[in-house]
């Protein structure tokens, strides 16, 4: 009835397979290329508006959320946290989930100052960890608290729940969710 193929990214970690990619036999299919596991992207740090928007329209059309990391050139803080988000991130870490993009934003540049993106996100703190799935900002996971940032285990485990949105604005959550518990709960049935 179905046939099961397993695809890897080229350069995939040995032991990481992605999920199998059901194809009926008997219908045509619209597309003929096939979903492929999505590797983690890292981008130059955003300095100006245009950076930031067109990280954005990558991050979604990728169906992966975009994790940026604000910051600015005389935090201490950011100096541990930046590289050990990268070391995550260049591991692997969410890969497996769907995959995350990430760059940081460095909120003291002029051009990100005079298009007041600190404002517009609320960011209100540095360093402070945000992630835009579909191009909405997630404010519900935001992260400004600087041990949690410091915590690997904490950060690891907060990337895999990003990666776990593929463009479905929602919470990240696990796996097994079930949407109709939630919208029980608003009608009053559990």
């Amino acid at each position: 009835m179905h046939s099961l193929s397993r695809r890897l990214v080229p350069g995939a970690k040995a032991g990481f397979t992605c999920r199998p990619l059901a194809v009926p036999r008997s219908r045509a299919s619209f597309s003929t290329s096939h979903t492929l596991c999505a590797q983690n992207q890292l981008f130059s740090p955003v300095r100006n508006l245009d950076q930031f928007h067109t990280y954005q329209l990558l991050s979604s059309s990728s169906r992966t959320p975009l994790i940026t990391l604000w910051t600015t050139n005389w935090c201490s803080t950011c100096r541990v946290v930046t590289p050990l988000l990268v070391e995550l991130i260049q591991s692997g870490v969410g890969e497996a989930e769907g995959g995350v993009g990430f760059c940081t934003v460095e909120y003291d540049a002029p051009d990100v100052m005079t298009a007041g993106l600190g404002l517009t996100y609320m960011i209100n703190s540095i360093p402070t960890l945000l992630s835009f799935d579909a191009q909405e900002a997630q404010v519900e996971t935001k992260v400004a608290d600087g041990k949690k940032l410091s915590d690997r285990r904490f950060l690891e485990e907060w990337i895999r729940n990003e990666a776990r949105r593929h463009g479905d604005r929602g919470g990240g959550g696990g796996p097994g969710g079930n949407p109709l518990k939630v919208f029980g709960a608003l009608f009053g049935k559990s």
